[in-house]
């Protein structure tokens, strides 16, 4: 059986190239205040996130994802580099197709789908972001809402929760 090869760091920040992963990790430093080692996190998750929305379309699309407000900040920045944004999602990520953006905040999340789903919904990216990414680590917790929710407040481990299987079935 093949094992599946990992999506790195260096992938994800090779999908922004050069230019515009420096210029994004410039402005993130400037203006938040962040170490150039923090805000490098902060736009990997950011294009782990995109990366999914993008590989997982079906099963994702239209779901709330429980990233941070700095990760959407992030992609707020790449949106807003409209050519390299598009040439990003239309040819660089995996899906091939424009990832648009929806703000909309946690409560009122919530309220929409009900609580038991908007929990579904929320849990259903983890096995993905496992299967693609590997495992959890601390440096995800600052990122990724469900995950510090279910390490801190849930007592699991980091471990645990990289472990979680979906309740979808398979495609």
């Amino acid at each position: 059986m093949e094992t599946k090869q990992l999506v790195t760091e260096a992938d994800l920040t090779g999908l922004l190239g050069d230019v515009l992963h420096n210029e994004v990790i410039e402005y993130f430093v400037k203006d938040t205040g962040g170490t150039t080692e923090e805000v490098e996190r902060q736009v990997v998750e950011c294009m782990r996130y995109l990366y999914l929305i993008s590989r997982y379309r079906d099963e994702l699309s239209g779901l709330f994802l429980p990233v941070e407000q700095h990760i959407d900040e992030i992609w707020h920045y790449l949106i807003l580099q409209t050519r390299e944004y598009v040439e990003l999602c239309e040819t660089k990520l995996p899906g091939g197709f424009f990832i648009h953006h929806r703000s909309i905040g946690y409560g009122d999340y919530a309220q929409e789908p009900g609580r038991e789903k908007s929990i579904e919904e929320a849990l259903r990216w983890i096995p993905l972001y496992t299967r693609e990414f590997g495992p959890f680590d601390e440096g995800a917790l600052a990122h990724w809402t469900i995950v510090r929710f279910l390490h801190q407040r849930m007592e699991m481990s980091l471990a645990e929760i990289s472990a979680l299987e979906s309740s979808q079935p398979a495609a």
